[in-house]
């Protein structure tokens, strides 16, 4: 990934503190490139500039010329201004996470081992199994198991139990399991329930 960046602000000074503090940004998840900095406020040709290479405006103590902000906002380029180092920095920083794909933390709830098959007309495979240890709940992922090996991953379709659906089944109790989309079902499989959890990414 990279975040594009064009750089204006009041001083020489500031533009070289800043943009190497920006370009240190940079890790093998995402870089920073600065294409252009420069001394002034910021113009039609940096808008122009921006546009044409896809990146994102950057003022530091400097503002947009008359009707610049208006016409940003008509191309669609972004346009952020600073007053302070560090804000711009941890600003920027966002942004570049904010472009990383999300990171999935699971976390295991229980186990559940295939007793036998149910082959059910218009529903699909029917795992009958008993509960191996922590629960299994209706809400989460599924994922099968056979032979130490993850065959399949995904939605937990149905979970039953007495033929009534039921939000989970604890540890002991028997049920019948059917996972969305999956049929390749066999005795002897573990199922797997877990929980899936967005966790925003960081560089």
């Amino acid at each position: 990934k990279e975040l594009k960046i064009i750089l204006k602000a009041d001083v020489q000074g500031s533009i070289e503190a800043l943009g190497a503090a920006l370009t240190n940004l940079s890790t093998p998840k995402c870089r920073l490139a600065l294409l252009h900095s420069g001394v002034g406020g910021i113009t039609e040709n940096d808008l122009n500039l921006a546009q044409a290479s896809d990146a994102m405006l950057i003022g530091f103590g400097v503002r947009p010329g008359p009707g610049v902000a208006k016409l940003a906002e008509q191309q669609d380029v972004e346009i952020r201004m600073y007053g302070v180092i560090y804000e711009a920095i941890d600003e920027i920083k966002k942004a570049m996470e904010g472009l990383l794909e999300p990171v999935y933390k699971e976390t295991v709830i229980g186990h559940a081992e295939v007793k036998e098959i149910f082959h059910i007309p218009r529903v699909g495979s029917v795992a009958g199994s008993i509960v191996v240890d922590g629960k299994i709940l209706h809400n989460a992922k599924a994922r099968l198991i056979r032979d130490s090996v993850s065959v399949y991953k995904g939605d937990m379709g149905s979970l039953r139990r007495f033929k009534e659906d039921v939000r989970e089944v604890i540890e002991g109790d028997e049920c019948g399991i059917r996972i969305a989309n999956f049929n390749d079902v066999k005795p002897g499989d573990i199922i797997e329930s877990f929980m899936a959890e967005e966790v925003p990414a960081t560089l």
